[in-house]
């Protein structure tokens, strides 16, 4: 009985997983279109004495534009392909950690790989390119243009360093 209900809780785990990845994707999708029906072709908007901006672009690189100059064979590998392989493993592996971890714990896989796959999806459905509107600073110091994909990602990434940082410091014989 003891195992039965283990495997219904991960059971549960995992269609929560998935719902929340569908949810994290969909904002994304509507923020995007969002983005294109009344920021493209306008001028930027301002908010907070200039610290927040949309502004609509459309990226056909990645991080900072790396990547836009390639070819489009090149680009379709390394940016769609590629990307794609490793958040279906990444995806896989955070299924096979719900056995041993909360939600909590796999949250940062799971926003990795939903925010990676939103903007993997704009690379494929609009030849390339990834829609951006998004961008923070103060006067001239400011942030890349992003959108919320890239924001989940870099959440996702962020909770990993710091679950690893705090485990660190609970177990210092960890290395």
């Amino acid at each position: 009985m003891l195992y039965k209900n283990r495997i219904m809780k991960r059971g549960v785990k995992i269609i929560l997983l998935c719902i929340i990845a569908v949810v994290f994707i969909g904002c994304d999708r509507v923020t995007k279109e969002l983005a294109k029906e009344h920021l493209k072709d306008k001028a930027a908007l301002s908010f907070y004495h200039d610290t927040f901006r949309l502004d609509y672009v459309e990226n056909t690189g990645a991080f900072l534009n790396f990547g836009s100059d390639w070819p489009a064979t090149a680009s379709f590998w390394l940016m769609n392909i590629l990307p794609l392989l490793f958040l279906a493993g990444l995806f896989i592996y955070t299924i096979i950690k719900t056995a041993t971890h909360t939600l909590m714990g796999v949250l940062p896989f799971l926003l990795i790989c939903s925010g990676g796959l939103g903007n993997v999806i704009d690379r494929m459905v609009y030849d390339r390119h990834v829609t951006d509107f998004m961008n923070l600073g103060i006067n001239n110091l400011r942030t890349g243009i992003f959108n919320f994909a890239d924001v989940y990602v870099s959440t996702g990434v962020v909770m990993l360093l710091v679950f690893q940082w705090k485990n660190r410091n609970k177990n210092p014989n960890n290395v």
